[in-house]
């Protein structure tokens, strides 16, 4: 089955409207900034390349925000180590080494129990990080 569409044209006059006259903006003196200084209040370099590089590199893997994402989820923002396992079509020692680059960038906290682990988020650690990235 074949189907034809057809169409007419029509033309449109357009007219475009007055333009409103705006004032020139005023000049600034040259010994005066427009804007405040961009690096006033940015993280140091030696700051950045140790503290912050390392948080935001253990958040570079969605394994890692996964497990950020369930011990906060836990009771008392806690949770096993035997749980999180239990949470992933991982091993326990791909696990282990998740939480101990969490655990090194100082996302989270480790406690002993018995044979087991259990991890608790540092909130402190995750606000410092959502700050250095804060706009104004």
């Amino acid at each position: 089955m074949r189907m034809s569409i057809s169409s007419s044209t029509t033309r449109t006059a357009v007219t475009a409207a007055p333009r409103e006259v705006r004032e020139p903006l005023p000049m600034l003196p040259a010994d005066e900034a427009c804007c405040p200084p961009l690096l006033e209040g940015a993280v140091s370099e030696e700051e950045a390349r140790r503290a912050a590089a390392r948080v935001f590199k253990a958040l570079g893997d969605p394994v890692r925000v996964r497990l950020l994402s369930l011990i906060g989820a836990g009771p008392g923002a806690e949770a096993c180590v035997c749980d999180l396992v239990d949470a992933f079509e991982l091993r326990q020692p791909t696990i282990s080494h998740h939480l101990r680059v969490l655990l090194d960038a100082g996302l989270v906290e480790r406690e002993r129990r018995g044979t087991w682990a259990f991890y608790r988020l540092r909130p402190h650690a995750l606000a410092a990080a959502a700050g250095a990235l804060a706009v104004g």
